[in-house]
């Protein structure tokens, strides 16, 4: 659609300059009714005015002057109360099919090219193994990367994480309390300790490979827990196909001196207080609410304190485009982060946040857990030994991010067409197939092919859809939203499977059969870039 596009707002422009009318923005999009035509604009409506003439008029003029004889607009029409339409021909399409299989690329662009793109997502702190809400963030995360390089954009993949403060001293805590309870000698359990069973295994690594004569408050109940449980994160993140390029660590940010500078700025603006024994934020200066806290009574920062620190450094750093991805419940809670940074006078509009919501499993509709464990969690690593990665991926992209995600177990785990990931990945390897087929012939080589001969109805939809790629690249890129392309692939095979049923590929008309296999390696293309971007694998049997 955007060849089409760009190739029709020329040919208006062209029009306007033969007939003298004033250079006017031109908008095009498919009219409301489609039988008109697949292209539509109101340029005559807005025209009107100023040459004070009949829009009927004015887009019976236009269309005169437009020359379509080389069959890429097959039919233009003006309908009132002042619109022309464009109805695409099919030498339109064959075009676009030569330009696919010239280009095993199709679909990409260099709309970033010189540009740093920063995603920071995952983001867990090494308390616990990855969770099922870890996973959607995690493969949101690569996906949007992957699109982002697809345009072009230089990307750096970043996990933040704090390894100091409370959480991690109650981890150390409750890893001495097992390590204690498995050497038979007695303790409390830590106040909000935590219960799950890997707590128990790494007590037990830490028995196995340090003895059982440990001191208590030795620093080796955190230490050691903190580094086996970001292996186990990141051996769990590589079993989905992500890994990471830069790990920044909260902690450095206090060890460097940032935090320090940034307070003493704020104070410096009369953005930061005292009361209660607590250092508060004055928000409320900035257009919020209420003010909030930012170091507590205790001298405990609050996290707004090291995240907007965190944000300075990563506009430090250089990046066009800076993007977070977050769980729903930081929702209310981001904003005071991008609104500090803007009262230090600190360019902010190139940051996006993408807010997620959260994930379900069901099991023959109902909700189900899948953990073994104490703690109230399903772990990543679980779900990835029942479903196949490829369909986990595509189940967490399959919706919007924004809609909350019931992950059917019942369905990711059948292997039948039923299953939206085997139905697109089948049409890959059906391709993959067939093509192997006529390479066994004769006369395999693919050339002096007719595409004129593809005519069927099956063919010609197949080919319109296969044109929209580069557009739901592009739209995927300003919407920041995977989803676009899971549900233009499911249409794409979808399409195919139709196209067939009602096609014959490999005919003993050979010039057919040449050309239905030049439009089925276009698909195979189109398909593998797709699933490319979203991290699946493109099969070529199955």
């Amino acid at each position: 659609m955007m060849k089409i596009l760009s190739l029709l707002n020329q040919t208006l422009i062209n029009a306007l300059s033969t007939l003298e009318y004033p250079e006017k923005e031109i908008k095009l999009s498919p009219p409301k009714n489609p039988d008109f035509g697949d292209i539509s604009t109101n340029l005559p409506l807005i025209l009107s005015k100023e040459l004070k003439m009949n829009p009927m008029k004015i887009g019976e003029k236009i269309s005169n002057v437009i020359d379509h004889s080389d069959g890429i607009i097959d039919k233009i029409t003006v309908t009132n109360p002042g619109f022309i339409n464009f109805t695409i021909g099919v030498a339109y399409y064959y075009q676009i099919l030569e330009d696919i299989l010239s280009n095993e690329s199709y679909g990409n662009n260099l709309y970033g090219k010189g540009q740093k793109a920063n995603v920071e997502f995952v983001s867990a702190n090494p308390t616990g193994p990855l969770t099922v809400g870890h996973g959607r963030n995690a493969v949101l995360g690569d996906s949007v990367a992957n699109i982002l390089e697809w345009n072009g954009y230089e990307v750096t993949r970043e996990y933040y994480f704090n390894d100091a403060g409370r959480q991690m001293r109650i981890l150390g805590e409750s890893v001495e309390f097992r390590y204690r309870e498995l050497i038979g000698k007695e303790s409390d359990f830590p106040e909000g300790g935590y219960e799950g069973l890997y707590i128990i295994d790494i007590a037990k690594l830490i028995i196995k490979e340090h003895g059982k004569s440990l001191n208590t408050k030795d620093p080796i109940f955190k230490d050691f827990a903190e580094k086996t449980i970001f292996l186990d994160i990141k051996n769990s993140l590589l079993n989905i196909g992500i890994k990471f390029d830069k790990f920044s660590n909260e902690k450095s940010f206090y060890d460097n001196g940032q935090i320090d500078k940034f307070l003493n700025k704020m104070k410096s603006k009369d953005l930061i207080y005292e009361k209660d024994g607590a250092t508060w934020f004055r928000s409320t200066s900035l257009g919020k609410e209420q003010d909030r806290v930012y170091i507590k009574s205790s001298g405990e920062p609050t996290y707004r304190v090291p995240d907007t620190v965190y944000h300075q450094d990563k506009i430090n750093r250089g990046y066009n485009l800076i993007i977070d991805i977050f769980g729903a419940d930081h929702a209310d809670t981001y904003p005071d982060v991008l609104i500090a940074l803007d009262a230090l006078g600190m360019k902010t509009d190139h940051i996006h946040v993408l807010l997620y919501q959260f994930v379900t499993l069901l099991r023959s509709g109902e909700k189900v857990k899948m953990s073994t464990r104490k703690a109230n969690f399903v772990t990543m690593d679980e779900l990835v030994k029942e479903v196949n990665p490829d369909v986990l991926r595509y189940f967490f992209v399959m919706r919007g991010m924004n809609t909350h995600l019931n992950f059917d177990l019942d369905l990711a785990t059948d292997q039948s067409e039923k299953n939206p990931v085997f139905y697109l990945q089948y049409a890959h390897a059906r391709i993959c197939n067939i093509i192997k087929r006529y390479e066994a012939l004769d006369n395999p080589k693919l050339n002096n092919y007719d595409l004129s001969l593809l005519t069927h109805q099956s063919e010609l939809r197949l080919l319109k859809k296969l044109e929209q790629f580069p557009q739901v690249i592009e739209n995927s890129r300003t919407a920041l939203e995977p989803q676009t392309i899971a549900t233009y692939l499911y249409d794409t095979a979808n399409n195919f499977h139709r196209f067939y049923s009602d096609c014959r590929v490999i005919t003993e008309d050979k010039d057919l059969t040449r050309s239905r296999i030049a439009l089925i390696q276009a698909v195979k293309i189109v398909l593998r870039n797709g699933l490319t971007i979203l991290g699946i694998t493109a099969p070529e049997r199955m």
